[in-house]
């Protein structure tokens, strides 16, 4: 798909890759850009550069969704794309993670997106097509160190993306899913922290990511990965799980007692 004359929705827009993403939309001359995110007016100073509509909406709430999507409409018309990239990583252990955590996390890093598919699939399928982005992480396909509630948020948000691309692709419904390795974002924190250093392999820019992300769609990719390498880890953990599992016993023993900072984007 072709971004010119779309109307496009970003959540997680006002910093890191949600915010690259709109001013990399923004040079396809798209018919509109709806910025949102919880920062409100970090979302409306994106959505000055890039010539759109800024909106605060907490995505963990279906209400605040639904309310974005009527923004959106009455602005620039129905929504043609939807990215759903807004995301959180607080948690940890799941024997010492307080289940308001979990929850919250539950419903930022997944509901958000089922709220999403919810107010816009709709109108999509009613027109034929659309297009879906899922922003999810490598951590949904292999894990993370640290933080057992990411890694159970985000495998279901790549589970909820393969389910949709499946089952509406002859309706015209197009699906990719976005799954970085570290990205210089408030998300990744000091890229010299032991974690980023042992597990989130090479880092990009997300002007970087937002340029693939852009590729991607063009070609309606569904997965899209930020580095070679993440494939070749894809590769060693389907042809040879233990070895793979047995690796990422050793990476867990040099890190010990280290926990990644609870961060939101």
């Amino acid at each position: 798909m072709e971004m010119r004359d779309r109307v496009i929705v970003v959540t997680g827009g006002a910093s890191g890759i949600g915010a690259a993403l709109c001013r990399r939309f923004a040079r396809e001359a798209p018919r509109g850009i709806v910025v949102a995110d919880r920062n409100g007016p970090g979302a409306e100073a994106i959505a000055k550069e890039v010539n759109g509509l800024g909106v605060a909406c907490d995505v963990g709430r279906e209400a605040d969704l639904r309310e974005l999507v009527r923004h959106a409409g009455d602005r620039f018309g129905p929504v043609d794309v939807f990215v759903s990239n807004a995301g959180i990583a607080s948690g940890g252990d799941p024997i010492e993670t307080p289940l308001d955590v979990w929850q919250k996390q539950w419903e930022v890093n997944l509901m958000a997106h089922v709220y999403a598919v919810r107010a816009v699939l709709p109108g999509m399928l009613e027109r034929g097509g659309g297009y879906l982005v899922h922003t999810a992480s490598m951590a949904g396909i292999l894990m993370t160190h640290g933080n057992a509630v990411y890694t159970a948020t985000k495998h279901a948000v790549v589970g909820l993306a393969e389910w949709l691309a499946v089952t509406y692709h002859d309706r015209g419904i197009r699906v990719s899913c976005l799954c970085p390795l570290g990205v210089r974002t408030p998300m990744l924190g000091d890229p010299n922290n032991p974690w980023a250093k042992a597990a989130a392999g090479p880092v990009k820019e997300p002007e970087e990511v937002a340029d693939m992300v852009l590729g991607s769609m063009q070609r309606e990719e569904f997965l899209i990965l930020t580095d070679p390498i993440a494939q070749e880890w894809m590769n060693r953990k389907t042809q040879d799980l233990e070895r793979w599992l047995g690796g990422m016993r050793r990476i867990q023993a040099r890190l010990g007692e280290w926990r990644p900072e609870p961060t939101t984007v």
